[in-house]
């Protein structure tokens, strides 16, 4: 890709990180709003019966990430740690959960492994679309802004 041809697909390129984000994100409130719909010890007694450590803990960081972070990856704000949370609640979910089913296949890994990975992914790579950049650490500086290097 030379200078023009990555000028040019800049806008589709944050146009369609914005689609995915949303995507993703929408997956990540739904799932914990039905968790939420379980309640706390609902959710904390499924996870018990799945052998997850800690259950009432693990219950309430999994409703909390899964609605705070899915909310916060559509709006573009705190990207990278919306990104990394969801990517460790997934790979929570696929160690304590998923993992002994295998890949695919009823209770498989493939879908926590995907949604963890597009996640972390659009935590380091959303977009211009997000609030992120209208806050001083997502603003692009000038190059003389920048130091240079020693």
């Amino acid at each position: 890709m030379n200078a023009f041809t990555g000028r040019a697909m800049r806008p589709a390129a944050d146009v369609t990180a914005l689609i995915a984000r949303i995507a993703v994100g929408v997956v990540f409130i739904a799932h914990g709003w039905q968790k939420v719909g379980m309640g706390l010890s609902g959710t904390a007694g499924m996870m018990e019966g799945m052998g997850v450590p800690a259950p009432q803990a693990a219950a309430l960081f999994a409703i909390a990430v899964e609605l705070g972070g899915g909310a916060l990856l559509i709006a573009g704000l705190l990207q990278p740690v919306a990104g990394v949370l969801l990517a460790l609640q997934m790979a929570g979910a696929i160690l304590f959960v998923h993992a002994s089913a295998g890949l695919t296949g009823e209770g498989g890994y493939e879908f926590p492994l995907v949604l963890g990975a597009a996640a972390l992914a659009l935590g380091f790579s959303g977009g211009r679309f997000a609030l992120d950049r209208l806050l001083p650490w997502g603003r692009e500086r000038s190059p003389e802004a920048v130091p240079a290097a020693s």
